[in-house]
């Protein structure tokens, strides 16, 4: 995929994520305002109930004490304590907010601005509260000849009261929101996942292409030159093409097993042939194939067998394949005379195999990716450099159907050391 394409879809993404999350909140303060506000209005017609039962109460307690009295409606005659206390004035307020659902802490008192007082009270240490945040409503309006006086009503925990109301929308578009961001993120991050293995795939077919064709080409000049009846051929030429042939058809045979092995272990089909294996041998037998190729470039290898005990139960072909790789990596990734070493030791009931270069390094962001398939790193001025980006991810995947593990230090310019940890029995 185009790149300019990944960026504009990533930004038209963030754009829309960012959009809806947007309106989520405004969704949500529009909800938690229209609640608020109607949490209000309940409020008000809980005091104009309450108001409205005060002043009948007031009324009756005034007729029974004096008839004459009771028919007068511009007038308020008794105290309050004469006709209604602080329970009673409490059961009255809960009465009501009970009947329109509301089930939350609050407080109230009977204040004269005028004078600066409360008449009546639930908590004096609330009066500040009540007086700046509490609702209010007038009681008495007819009565003309006294100061107004309030019925000023306080919820302490109104905020957490209406989130508890809300809670169901809220946790909805919480869970919204992280769907949406998770989406995001795992989309974003499995386009590069796929432009990543896209270009990984394009580089391996290239590759490939590369290695085969070189040894196929080899393949058909000595075909033709064998068929050639103008060419005079002796015993000695014929052996020699067909050698080369042989040569080119056995390089082309392991390159596609490696191939193959690769594609068995993607479907977890490996199979181990396990049997009592002496370490020390195969490393012998491995560095006496490699050897040539390190000496062509002026290098060595230095062979430090000091595992007291190098034998194990394993799958001889593959720790073989394994030892390979790791020291036709070391040969490869040093520019010019190789010096790699080979360690072995006994630790922890099993034998560390330590494969040491002095070549061009892997950086710690290569160090994360070494051992994915398909991955090769980076080889800067070295350009003669090939393969299929498979031996590393094979030699990991063979270390853990061992049971071992495989780490690897490295610093640019100066080498890098693999260590695989292989135990004894399983």
């Amino acid at each position: 995929m185009n790149r300019k394409i990944i960026i504009f879809t990533i930004i038209v993404m963030t754009i829309a994520l960012i959009g809806l999350m947007g309106i989520q909140i405004y969704w949500i303060k529009n909800a938690s305002a229209v609640k608020e506000a109607s949490f209000q209005r309940t409020v008000t017609e809980v005091l104009a109930k309450v108001v409205n039962k005060i002043e009948k109460l007031e009324k009756r307690k005034a007729s029974e004490t004096n008839p004459y009295e009771g028919m007068l409606n511009f007038n308020r005659h008794l105290l309050y304590e004469r006709f209604i206390t602080e329970p009673l004035l409490d059961s009255l307020i809960l009465l009501e907010l009970n009947i329109r659902g509301i089930d939350t802490r609050f407080e109230f008192g009977i204040y004269n601005p005028e004078r600066d007082l409360f008449l009546l009270e639930k908590d004096p240490g609330l009066r500040k509260s009540l007086i700046e945040k509490g609702s209010a409503a007038r009681l008495f309006v007819s009565d003309i000849y006294t100061s107004p006086e309030y019925l000023l009503l306080y919820f302490p925990h109104e905020k957490q009261f209406l989130l508890t109301e809300l809670w169901g929308m809220l946790l909805i578009s919480i869970i919204l929101i992280i769907v949406i961001v998770y989406s995001f993120t795992y989309t974003i991050t499995t386009i590069f996942h796929q432009k990543k293995l896209s270009e990984m795939k394009n580089d391996f077919i290239n590759n490939m292409t590369h290695e085969f064709k070189t040894p196929i080409s080899t393949i058909s000049l000595a075909c033709e030159a064998l068929s050639d009846r103008d060419i005079v051929r002796s015993p000695e030429f014929t052996e020699n093409y067909i050698n080369i042939i042989l040569e080119e058809n056995k390089r082309l045979a392991t390159m596609a097993e490696k191939i193959l092995q690769t594609a068995v272990i993607e479907k977890g089909q490996l199979k181990m042939k396990r049997e009592r294996i002496d370490l020390h041998e195969v490393i012998t037998d491995v560095i006496k194939n490699i050897r040539i190729q390190v000496e062509i470039k002026d290098g060595v290898i230095r062979k430090q067998c000091k595992a007291a005990n190098p034998v194990l139960i394993g799958d001889k072909v593959h720790l073989t394949n394994l030892v390979y790789n790791l020291l036709d990596n070391a040969n490869k990734y040093s520019p010019r005379k190789p010096v790699i070493t080979v360690r072995t030791e006994n630790i922890s009931n099993g034998i560390l195999l330590t494969i040491e270069d002095h070549g061009i390094g892997i950086s710690k962001e290569e160090q994360k990716k070494i051992f994915d398939k398909l991955y090769r790193v980076p080889t800067g001025n070295i350009q003669d450099v090939r393969g299929f980006g498979l031996g590393l991810s094979y030699v990991k995947a063979i270390v853990e159907e061992h049971y071992g593990r495989i780490s690897l230090e490295s610093e640019i310019n100066k080498g890098t050391t693999f260590k695989v940890f292989l135990p004894f029995t399983e």
